[in-house]
């Protein structure tokens, strides 16, 4: 029994043991669409069941990465494969803002039309289509060029250099909130109007709305980066967006700073299904994103308890 004590001790000794959590806040960043505020509520609050300060931040989504890199952000719950991996790998290049894995979500963001144009536009999907009736788009601000309702500009995207580059008769007119992007969509699509727009999922519109994605040239890296690659050998994004997870990005002294809130956000995970009836919640039904959060962790008490570091 002396040896076994003896053992257990040297175990108990040689176990990994987190260091104590600063008492500082821990700043999280907020955006401008409903998934996102959603997020990282969620990531906060589940921070502070852990006994962790937290600070909510409001900040532009690509321009919240010179912050995570003096430190002066912390963490970053939703970087989109989509849109903002050019800038996550920058950052995460300096050495001074790392990737705290994937949120558990799959994004997608492309343009998409509802399934009513399809008869005014044949051909569609195929963004081949979307020129031969681009008059079918237009509107009075952009005739005869046809319309494509983007993003805010600071979801960033490359919209415009993709219109561009592959020769579109379409003007880009940015939304100026995530709101009016899908207000919009609304108004549209009860009256049957023309229109193509940015939709992204998770979210609740591609499963309310009956429509479908443009397909445009196959993603690659090459093609962002290289306009010899691609249709039009003398511009870079002549090529559709590219899918795949999204991201939790930090400063890089986070986990020195607060180790078991590090293992926590590593730990944090949700799927598009939970997130999307969240979003829809809000959207939709009117609740608020305290609201909404506070219900899902009442009733996945099992599955927020096991991101939290013991």
């Amino acid at each position: 029994m002396k040896c076994l004590h003896i053992v257990s001790v040297a175990m108990l000794a040689a176990a990994p043991v987190l260091a104590a959590d600063s008492s500082d806040p821990i700043k999280l960043t907020l955006h401008d669409w409903s998934g996102q505020l959603i997020t990282t509520t969620l990531m906060g609050e589940v921070l502070k069941e852990a006994g962790n300060n937290v600070e909510y931040v409001q900040a532009d989504y690509i321009a919240q990465f010179a912050g995570l890199k003096t430190g002066d952000l912390h963490l970053a719950m939703e970087i989109w494969e989509t849109t903002g991996r050019e800038a996550l790998d920058e950052a995460v290049g300096t050495g001074n803002v790392v990737n705290f894995g994937e949120t558990g979500m799959n994004a997608i963001e492309e343009w998409w039309y509802p399934a009513y144009m399809e008869e005014r536009c044949p051909g569609l999907p195929d963004w081949k289509a979307l020129n031969d009736c681009a008059s079918e788009f237009a509107t009075a601000e952009t005739a005869p060029m046809g319309r494509y309702l983007g993003g805010p500009v600071t979801w960033g995207g490359f919209d415009d250099e993709r219109v561009e580059a592959l020769a579109m008769d379409f003007e880009v007119v940015h939304a100026g909130t995530d709101a009016a992007l899908f207000a919009e969509l609304e108004a549209a699509y009860q009256r049957q109007d023309p229109i193509v727009l940015w939709v992204y999922a998770p979210h609740w519109a591609p499963a309310k709305y009956d429509g479908k994605f443009v397909e445009f040239p196959p993603y690659s890296a090459e093609c962002y980066s290289d306009p010899s690659v691609g249709m039009n050998p003398n511009a870079a994004y002549d090529c559709g967006k590219p899918t795949g997870p999204i991201w939790k990005a930090g400063w890089a002294g986070l986990a020195d700073k607060w180790p078991s809130a590090a293992k926590t956000i590593e730990n944090f995970t949700i799927s598009n299904e939970d997130m999307g009836a969240m979003v829809a919640d809000v959207d939709l039904n009117g609740k608020s994103v305290d609201e909404v959060v506070a219900a899902w962790m009442d009733a996945n008490q099992d599955s927020w308890k096991s991101w939290i570091a013991q």
